[in-house]
Formats: C-alpha cells, structure tokens, sequence
C-alpha cells in the first residue's frame, strides 16, 4: 500500500496529479483483502491524485490506509467519491475532528473517519433536525423579522445553537416575543421556505432502500408538519405555538423538544419500526442535536456550527445533504 501513496505523492507527472479524470489511475475499483479497522471516506467535486495525496499526509501521523478503492455511489450525484480503508491510532474524536476540518478546509472537500458504519443496503432511521438542516433557515428567526424583532431573537438563536445558553430557556425567551404575530407572517414563511440542496436526492434514495425518515425539531409544527407532508417523510415533532383569534400569544403549548426529546425520539422509533440501533443516523446543525447524534450509531454533522463538527462522528463541511450517504456502507 505504501508504493500506492508513494505514487500519489509523486505521481507520474504534474498533469496527473491535478487531472481528475487520471484518479482511477491511483484508486482501485476493489478493496484489497487486507484487515483494516477504520475507513476513510473522501468525497469532493473533480478529485485529483493531489488532493487525495494531501489528505492522507494530513493524516498520517493517525490513519495508516491499507486500500484505496472508489464508493459505491461513485459519480452517481456528480460527486467523486473515494474509500481508503486503514488503521487507525488511538486519538480522540474532538482531535480527530479537528484534523479533519482542517483537511477539508485545505482541500475543499469532505471527509470522515468511522469504525463500523450503518449501511445503505439494509432499512434503517434517519431522524433529522429541521432548522438550517433541511431547511437553510431557521423559522423563528424568520418570524422575528417580520415581527420587527428579528435582531433580538436571531441573537438568542445564535447563542442557543452555540450551547451557551440553555435550550428551553432560550426557546421561551424567543417564542415571547413573538406575542401578536399575524398567523399570515407564518404562512409566507412556509411557503417561500428554502430547502437545503441535496436533500430530495437524500430522501429518495433512502426511502429507495427503505429507511424510515423523520424530523424531530426544536422548531414548530407549523413547518415541521408542512415539511413531513411535502417530503413525504414518516414522522416528525417539534413545538406547537399557542394561537389564539389568529395571533401567536407568544407561548408554546405542550412538553418543549430540545435535546433529550430529540434523542428520545431516536429511540422510541428504532424501537416501534424495529431497526436496530447500529441502522440509526441522526443529522444536525447545532448543539441541541448532539444528544440524538450520540444516541444513533451515526451523528452527522450538517454545515455545523465547530462544537458540532468536533463532536460529531462525521461532518458535512462542504457538499450537499445527499453526501450523508457516502459515510453509509453498502
């Protein structure tokens, strides 16, 4: 294997090194036989032998590859896609994480480290956070603006997604400024609501192998339900604002969905659609999704804010929510 680095490292010549279409001169279309205990996923528009040399050094003072080999779903969504299997030092994940982050940001690419990974070929559960996850906005922030409070919230917002301030307080908070705000703000909202790209490609390949989807969210069901309707998604939860005479009266009804929630809902659903907890993926953005990420047997990080890229299993820095299902085996 090392003469395959070495090779990448000095390739033939400077145009294969920088020519994505020379990469299957230095990845296989198999992985070799050899034990290996971690693998190493590398994906990216237009790869070259350059850019996959760089990250393997980057690495290399953790990450010894024994294989290299493209993924399953190589090219198949306009990405490619590259599996370097190999061993892997003892190093903690935050240290890990952060080498990682640096990878990608070097690079532009995405990239992860696992162990044992769920796999597209067997159903499994995606649970998925709804705010800057699959959609690119967070509603409450939305709502704000047009209530002429939208810099007080967005800041709290900001706070909470950072871990500096406690969720449930800082949902009431927010949700109290919202007092007299026209039901009609929140149907505008819906219904110019940007979804993250990637993620109808996500979801139909997913349910193609029939995963159960859902959302759980700290959001509200005003959107979350539209979403679950519209994504054909099998479940989803999040907050209920209280109307009253077609206004928000700045209160949320019922138990409040914050972290535990979220984690609790990975749990039961594995349990009522009988997937086993090694088939479960939880995504997120923020801080109040690191408990259900580390409820699942695979967290993955969307566009995260750094906590979450640190702690998360994996990270989405770079491409679409469809690249989620590079770091699944199949």
């Amino acid at each position: 294997m090392q003469s395959t680095i070495d090779t990448l490292l000095s390739a033939q010549t400077d145009d294969a090194r920088h020519n994505a279409s020379a990469l299957a001169s230095f990845v296989s279309k198999q992985h070799s036989e050899i034990a290996f205990s971690h693998t190493l996923t590398i994906a990216g528009q237009a790869l070259t032998g350059h850019l996959l040399a760089g990250a393997l050094s980057a690495l290399a003072h953790c990450f010894t590859p024994v294989s290299i080999a493209f993924h399953a779903l190589h090219q198949q969504f306009g990405d490619d896609v590259v599996e370097v299997r190999g061993n892997l030092d003892s190093v903690e994940r935050e240290v890990l994480n952060k080498t990682l982050s640096g990878v990608s940001a070097s690079f532009n690419i995405d990239a992860g480290v696992q162990g044992e990974r769920p796999r597209l070929d067997t159903p499994g559960l995606l649970v998925m956070d709804m705010d800057s996850t699959v959609i690119a906005i967070e509603c409450i922030d939305e709502i704000a603006k047009l209530a002429d409070v939208g810099e007080q919230v967005a800041e709290v917002t900001a706070k909470a997604m950072r871990g500096e301030i406690a969720f449930n307080d800082s949902l009431v908070h927010r949700v109290a400024c919202l007092e007299n705000v026209p039901v009609a703000h929140l149907a505008q909202i819906r219904d110019s609501i940007p979804l993250m790209p990637g993620i109808q490609v996500l979801l139909s390949t997913l349910k193609q192998h029939k995963w159960k989807l859902a959302i759980a969210s700290g959001g509200f069901t005003y959107f979350a339900d539209y979403l679950k309707e519209r994504l054909g998604l099998d479940y989803a939860i999040s907050n209920t604002l209280e109307i009253s005479e077609g206004k928000l009266t700045g209160k949320v009804v019922g138990e409040i969905v914050n972290a535990d929630v979220k984690a609790r809902t990975v749990e039961t659903l594995a349990r009522e659609w009988s997937i086993p907890c090694s088939q479960t993926v939880a995504m997120g953005d923020g801080a109040n999704d690191l408990v259900m990420m580390a409820q699942s047997a695979l967290g993955v990080a969307c566009h995260g804010k750094p906590l979450v890229n640190e702690k998360a299993d994996v990270a989405i820095r770079v491409g679409s929510l469809h690249s989620m299902l590079y770091f699944l085996g199949s």
